[in-house]
């Protein structure tokens, strides 16, 4: 059968592929953020799977302001990069798996969880920064993703959103799923987005190092505790962009502690600020 052996949990500003993609990695200002992810990318070549499954926020690019489902997979066999108003970032397509895709839209929804599938789409910066923080830039001899990526989309980016208890739940159903289907595959969860930061208002630019800290401590050792927090807390500790937070739920929600498993080894942890006006952080958990 195929299992999750990892959960992969990352900030995923725009600003960051940014600097990747025009050469400002060593720049000062960028160079202590790379260094979190130094370990990362070892540790993913040490520990490839055959699949990711990358739970992110679209940002009006796949889907417009006039249709945004709650939940959605993508099920095609590739994915371009978006234009996201700048031209599209020169990374390469993402190559899907729409056999495992498939499977897991088929066992979700069988669980009651409401999915839209989806069979063509762009993928914007919140699938491509995580990819290129913990796989490296794309070029040279390996001029392609070093794995198959299922793209997950949950809306985060208009009200109403779901809550941190659905996406834990949703999280606990992807992980039945992806043990029903009948193939050994390796596959990682990524829940990506956060952490506290505010991009428009009075409050813009705000950033909270100790709610962000005591999410990632509760993400660990208390998952289904950090479940039950509102939205409400969300928005008024870490912004009204820090419900992206609820997307980390999902992946936390397929490790195997969940179900009755020994506790996740936390392999690493990184916070820094500020990455533009973002606090970025990121944990690798194995099962």
């Amino acid at each position: 059968m195929a299992k999750i052996t990892a959960s992969v949990f990352t900030s995923h500003v725009p600003a960051i592929g940014a600097a990747l993609d025009l050469g400002k990695s060593n720049d000062p200002y960028w160079q202590p953020l790379f260094k979190g992810y130094e370990y990362s990318r070892q540790w993913f070549n040490d520990n490839k799977p055959d699949v990711i499954f990358l739970v992110y926020n679209d940002h009006a690019t796949a889907f417009s302001l006039e249709m945004i489902p709650t939940f959605a997979i993508g099920t095609a066999a590739s994915y371009q990069p978006a234009d996201e108003g700048w031209g599209p970032r020169p990374v390469p397509k993402v190559v899907g798996h729409p056999e495992l895709a498939a499977h897991i839209a088929q066992s979700v929804i069988q669980d009651d969880f409401d999915l839209t599938i989806v069979n063509k789409m762009d993928v914007d910066h919140g699938l491509t920064v995580p990819l290129s923080l913990m796989c490296g830039q794309p070029g040279g001899e390996h001029p392609a993703w070093p794995c198959p990526v299922i793209p997950f989309a949950v809306n985060v980016v208009q009200y109403p959103v779901p809550s941190g208890q659905r996406c834990f739940n949703l999280g606990r159903a992807i992980r039945k799923a992806v043990e029903s289907y009948d193939g050994d595959l390796k596959v990682q969860i990524w829940g990506t987005g956060g952490m506290s930061h505010q991009l428009q208002g009075a409050r813009a630019g705000l950033i909270n190092r100790e709610f962000d800290n005591a999410f990632i401590d509760r993400l660990i050792a208390d998952p289904a505790g950090q479940a039950a927090v509102p939205h409400i807390d969300y928005v008024r500790e870490a912004g009204s962009e820090g419900i992206e937070l609820v997307m980390w739920l999902i992946a936390r929600g397929a490790m195997g502690d969940v179900a009755g498993g020994k506790p996740p080894i936390v392999k690493h942890r990184f916070y820094h600020v500020p990455a533009s006006n973002t606090a970025v952080g990121h944990l690798i958990l194995e099962n």
